[in-house]
């Protein structure tokens, strides 16, 4: 869909993605999230709330909440829709069910990291530990959530030689969607942490430098490859959609230079161009847990067709991206 707007591009994902939270995970949980932001934006869009209510209610339980007590953080990112599901409904279920996830992040280990990531501290948990603590913060104003994402975030740090994120202690490879990760974890962040904290211009410093080692690899079509720094790894959408939204949110909320307006623009183009006009996508790396050795994330096989991760993630971007250029 090179030449269709951002709008019109949501409007497919949106269509073909979101319609289920079954199993519960951060992938279909950025889709729901999405219907519910087009609808905010776009005034040509269906009413999609009460079915995001439809999907969302089976999840709902005492018993279903609990059972995060032994989940991952991609499952419990897999909420992540809540806090905007109570602004759209004013049933205020959703936000304190995103509030009782969130508080699995308070406790500390004696790294000073939460409990609640993995013990090998996968880049992932910065998205996952970054949107579920934000967003806890911001509906609730609770300052424990804020003070714990601090605390996280500053005892996290990309790789001093390159600037670049590691997948985690036993893959110490620059992944694409790991590093988009670590991009996105800290745009949740940066969009509800207290601006007016003396901590959070440390957290952008940190934001920034890594978004200036990312954007040295921006291969010239606008896109970001499956390992940032091979240039033998192929080009990946979901990397891309990422690292260009959390570009566009930037910009958006003014936490970065319009200089940096063209690398986003460059990789809404890759994005667009990798989306058809049905919603398939191409390019998209799968699931991936930590890999051994650096061939296996330069032989991952890329999806095309129906990706319920790239098409979450595109539509966020797209989203995103539309308000950037003042689309409708």
């Amino acid at each position: 869909m090179s030449d269709s707007g951002p709008i019109e591009v949501a409007r497919v994902l949106a269509s073909e993605y979101g319609d289920v939270l079954e199993p519960v995970n951060y992938v279909r949980g950025v889709a729901l999230s999405g219907r519910l932001r087009l609808q905010r934006v776009d005034a040509a869009a269906p009413d999609r709330v009460p079915s995001v209510v439809e999907v969302v209610s089976p999840f709902m339980s005492v018993g279903d909440l609990d059972a995060l007590d032994h989940a991952d953080g991609s499952v419990r990112a897999g909420y992540l829709w809540a806090d905007e599901l109570t602004a759209a409904t004013g049933d205020t279920r959703y936000g304190s069910a995103l509030e009782s996830i969130a508080a699995r992040y308070l406790e500390p280990r004696a790294d000073g990291r939460p409990t609640a990531v993995d013990e090998d501290f996968r880049v992932e948990d910065i998205f996952f530990a970054g949107t579920v603590l934000g967003r806890a913060y911001g509906s609730s104003g609770d300052k424990r959530y804020a003070e714990a994402l601090f605390a996280f975030l500053e005892r996290v740090d990309a790789q001093p030689d390159t600037g670049l994120w590691h997948h985690c202690g036993a893959s110490q490879f620059a992944w694409g969607r790991g590093n988009a990760f670590a991009a996105l974890g800290f745009a949740e962040a940066l969009s509800y942490l207290p601006a007016a904290d003396p901590r959070y211009q440390a957290v952008l410093r940190k934001h920034r430098a890594h978004l200036d080692a990312l954007n040295a690899h921006q291969d010239g079509s606008g896109a970001w490859r499956q390992v940032i720094d091979r240039p033998d790894s192929y080009l990946e959408l979901t990397a891309t959609a990422m690292i260009g939204y959390s570009l566009a949110r930037g910009l958006n909320r003014a936490w970065l230079p319009g200089d940096l307006r063209p690398p986003t623009e460059h990789a809404w183009n890759a994005v667009a161009e990798r989306i058809d006009g049905a919603g398939m996508v191409r390019d998209s790396c799968p699931g991936t847990g930590p890999l051994r050795t650096i061939e296996d994330y330069l032989t991952r096989e890329p999806i095309s067709g129906h990706d319920d991760r790239a098409g979450s993630m595109a539509l966020w971007f797209a989203i995103e991206y539309a308000e950037l250029v003042g689309a409708s």
